[in-house]
């Protein structure tokens, strides 16, 4: 059976943790970069990684999520030996060290690369983070069904 592949890849991206993000992107733009269509979707603690970092929420507990979640792709901390920002911190000088682009970078090789994001509509106003308070380079934001039918023609699926 000889079925003509999509060359297609669907990224779900759930977790606002620093290595997750970086893996999150380093396949985006490997993917993107060897000719693929690359859809990323980011919900809950991924989107971190498209917020402008503006201050978010409207209740108060919107806010208390926002404070505690304040922040962009500068803020990612790793999953583990955070130690108050310090591992972050740490993780970077790491990177740089050996010529690893920074998130910041990386996210914008996938956007210059044409890799579409979209953010998750329930999310958004789960966390009470409005589209103002994402980056303008958002394709559009979705409910789980549209990704979904995006995510049903990728050869590739990934949940990160």
């Amino acid at each position: 059976m000889d079925e003509k592949k999509s060359n297609k890849v669907a990224l779900i991206v759930m977790s606002g943790d620093l290595e997750r993000l970086f893996g999150a992107f380093i396949i985006a733009t490997g993917a993107a970069a060897s000719g693929m269509e690359v859809s990323m979707f980011f919900t809950f603690w991924g989107l971190r990684a498209i917020k402008s970092g503006r201050a978010t929420g409207r209740s108060f507990l919107g806010r208390l999520i926002g404070f505690m979640e304040r922040g962009d792709l500068n803020r990612a901390s790793p999953s583990r030996y955070s130690f108050f920002g310090l591992g972050r911190w740490l993780f970077r000088k790491m990177m740089r060290s050996h010529r690893v682009p920074s998130l910041k970078e990386l996210r914008q090789t996938a956007i210059d690369l044409g890799v579409k994001f979209y953010a998750c509509e329930m999310s958004l106003q789960v966390m009470e983070i409005s589209h103002e308070d994402l980056i303008p380079e958002i394709k559009a934001c979705v409910g789980v069904a549209h990704f979904l039918s995006i995510a049903r023609e990728a050869d590739i699926t990934l949940f990160i």
